[in-house]
């Protein structure tokens, strides 16, 4: 692997780079309630010392009471201050769909206002067939008790909304079997909002982002059950179809090139709903639209990658809301004879019971089978990936 040191080296002696991160369990330590983050104060102000070549690429959204923005607001006081500084964090949330500049300003480029208003509705659905299910599996809880879960439990975000696990998975006497039950349960839940969806008219135009999960199988994200050591599935998000990571890596380079030259290479109005949905495609397109000149040497840094060995079949299920995206960088990077760079922070320092990446072995992580490879580990989590960020905005800075 190559060092700290190194990268940095390398970020800064690079006329022509684009750095691309994933926010939860990367800068923001992973927590039970999400409304429990906190954004650390320096690493915002280094993000903003790298303006143009920093974007992000979150599944979490950056508008409302539960976004990114909310986090950076409470942390530096005065939002009129942030805006006209351009501190807000710059990119792509809810999977793709929801852009945002420095200054807050927020767009959802193809986006119908019908899919929003269904969005609206969704947590309200949410919530009875949650109490329904809950009282399935936990009958001796009272009612006051569920709905007081149930409510937790609901993210009613703008474009993404989520059940949320983790307070269920915390409850008293809770085991094994009743994690996999409630898993289970939630999931069901969801399949019926999707036909929910389509009996409101809507076709094929949602779908559910698992988050860990084990990869997809005809078109759906598989559930990663629970284990001894580790919680696995924790959230389950409603989201628009298209809406994935991969696709909104173009999105982000289509703008970064358009900055550079003045030329959208996928076009002006390019969104993550016109782009294809597999790795091969994605990069095809580049390689039809982006000369080797224009395109951005790239760096991706996430924390949500999952491999867990199928005994039965002696194969791997691979998944992770990271992996696409860094998956496609590092091979744009063979595509294009660039040193693409993947770099992985070990989220398990946080509240949720996640692998850690301590062994060499990466267990419930990777493989000696995967084709996704690290170039550097940050094991000692988000500190350390926050105190290297840091390190990099001053070298940035001083070139």
């Amino acid at each position: 692997m190559i060092s700290k040191e190194e990268l940095i080296k390398q970020i800064s002696s690079d006329k022509n780079i684009l750095i691309v991160q994933d926010l939860d369990g990367v800068c923001i330590p992973l927590v039970k309630d999400p409304l429990d983050r906190i954004i650390n104060i320096d690493y915002i102000m280094a993000a903003k010392k790298l303006k143009g070549i920093f974007n992000v690429l979150t599944n979490g959204e950056h508008g409302g009471y539960r976004g990114v923005n909310k986090l950076i607001e409470n942390a530096i006081e005065g939002e009129e201050y942030i805006n006209s500084q351009g501190i807000y964090l710059p990119g792509l949330a809810a999977g793709g769909i929801q852009l945002q500049d420095s200054k807050g300003k927020i767009s959802t480029p193809g986006i119908t206002n019908k899919e929003i208003n269904f969005l609206k509705e969704v947590p309200i659905y949410m919530k009875d067939l949650l109490l329904d299910k809950l009282k399935e599996v936990l009958p001796e809880l009272s009612d006051n008790k569920i709905k007081y879960i149930t409510d937790s439990s609901i993210l009613d975000t703008e474009l993404s909304p989520t059940i949320n696990m983790n307070s269920l998975f915390d409850l008293e006497g809770m085991n094994l079997d009743l994690i996999k039950q409630i898993q289970d349960k939630v999931y069901n839940l969801m399949e019926e909002l999707l036909l929910i969806s389509v009996q409101k008219g809507f076709k094929d135009n949602f779908f559910l982002h698992i988050a860990p999960n084990l990869g997809n199988k005809n078109g759906k994200e598989l559930l990663k059950y629970a284990t001894i050591n580790d919680k696995g599935t924790t959230d389950i998000q409603f989201m628009i179809k298209g809406a994935i990571k991969e696709s909104g890596l173009l999105v982000l380079i289509n703008n970064y090139i358009e900055n550079r030259t003045g030329k959208f290479p996928f076009g002006r109005d390019f969104n993550v709903l016109q782009a294809p949905k597999d790795i091969s495609s994605l990069a095809k397109l580049c390689l039809d639209r982006v000369s080797i000149r224009d395109m951005p040497t790239l760096f991706g840094i996430g924390d949500t990658v999952t491999s867990t060995k199928d005994h039965t079949k002696n194969t791997y299920l691979r998944g992770g809301s990271d992996r696409g995206f860094l998956t496609l960088i590092q091979e744009l990077g063979k595509l294009y004879n660039k040193d693409n760079r993947v770099l992985i922070v070990d989220s398990s320092y946080g509240e949720v019971d996640r692998p850690s990446m301590k062994s060499s072995l990466y267990d419930g992580i990777t493989d000696k089978e995967d084709v996704l490879k690290f170039d550097y580990v940050f094991l000692d989590g988000t500190d350390e990936y926050i105190n290297w960020f840091i390190n990099l905005s001053k070298k940035i800075q001083n070139v």
